[in-house]
């Protein structure tokens, strides 16, 4: 049985050799599962790779682990994780990324929209020396409600990152695995992986994909994701950016806004030199410009205090990705 395999600590992760791992998660899928299963099968044997399959059922109520037992059973290459309840995209590529021991790490949906006859094209991609290539969706079959918040998530990001992608959110992606090893994710973060594997100095490459229509069920995700995912961009923006350096962020924040308030009191200390009644005339200047200079001196602290604990946790293989090592035995 899969809860069997599931608790074995040898099974299928102890592959040797391994060329590519697809890590699928899939959540209420039933109806797609033996399909998809198909057309991956056909799509990976041309290749004569040494392939392991890893399909995450996030929670799923609607009997998509039952569909999966008969896969598992008959392919030696597939293997099972079922998560006890509903955590989410990024939790269930999480638990599938742990147990990947493939070189090129290949992911996507399970509801049948991806077309698994790209996975070559996929690799053929990253063989022309790229570490992650994202699929985009030119001509992305679905509701308006999705792919109108999805083109202005996608523009937002592009401009703000200065990163060449269209599609940031697509699932289908390819990786060599040392990416997925130095990103930390949590929340979220499944949107923003090409964003912090680019700047971790990762090369970034994208490949035009099919896309199809759903075919069974509904989607999981709506236009309500887009609030979410603004939060978690500025999230990333900040650990990306900032994180080694807060005072960087805080600091000039912090002067800015101090300096802001300065400009007001010696106005209207000005005013008060003329003879001019500053309370009367000017109080909420004086009471606002008072604020401003309280803020910018709490932000500057934030950000030293950001540095102390930044100085405390540091862990030198944060500061920096290596690409290759030369050295003598």
């Amino acid at each position: 049985m899969i809860t069997q395999a599931l608790t074995d600590e040898v099974g299928h992760l102890q592959l040797a050799n391994v060329d590519v791992t697809l890590v699928i998660p899939v959540y209420e899928e039933a109806e797609s599962i033996a399909e998809l299963y198909r057309q991956i099968d056909a799509a990976l044997q041309p290749l004569r790779l040494k392939v392991q399959i890893i399909f995450v059922d996030d929670g799923s109520r609607d009997g998509t682990l039952e569909a999966l037992q008969p896969i598992f059973d008959a392919d030696s290459r597939v293997e099972v994780l079922s998560l006890r309840r509903n955590f989410g995209k990024t939790a269930a590529l999480l638990a599938g990324f742990q147990r990947a021991v493939g070189t090129i790490v290949v992911t996507m949906d399970g509801d049948l929209q991806d077309d698994p006859k790209e996975i070559p094209r996929f690799l053929e991609a990253l063989a022309d020396d790229k570490d992650l290539v994202s699929g985009w969706k030119r001509q992305r079959r679905d509701p308006f409600t999705k792919t109108a918040p999805s083109r202005l998530f996608n523009f937002v990001v592009r401009r703000a990152t200065g990163i060449p992608l269209h599609d940031f959110n697509c699932g289908f992606k390819a990786y060599r695995l040392e990416v997925l090893d130095e990103l930390k994710l949590y929340g979220e973060l499944h949107r923003f992986i090409p964003v912090m594997a680019f700047w971790k100095g990762f090369r970034i490459g994208e490949l035009e994909v099919e896309h199809h229509p759903r075919k069974y069920g509904r989607s999981k995700f709506g236009a309500g994701r887009l609030f979410k995912g603004t939060l978690d961009f500025l999230k990333v923006m900040f650990l990306t950016r900032y994180l080694q350096r807060p005072l960087q962020l805080f600091g000039i924040l912090g002067l800015s806004v101090w300096f802001l308030g300065a400009i007001g009191f010696l106005y209207i200390l000005a005013l008060k030199v003329e003879g001019q009644h500053v309370f009367q005339n000017h109080g909420p200047l004086l009471f606002l410009s008072g604020i401003a200079i309280i803020s910018g001196i709490q932000l500057f602290m934030l950000g030293l205090v950001g540095e102390m604990l930044r100085h405390y946790a540091f862990r030198p293989t944060e500061e920096y990705s290596v690409k290759r090592q030369l050295k003598h035995e």
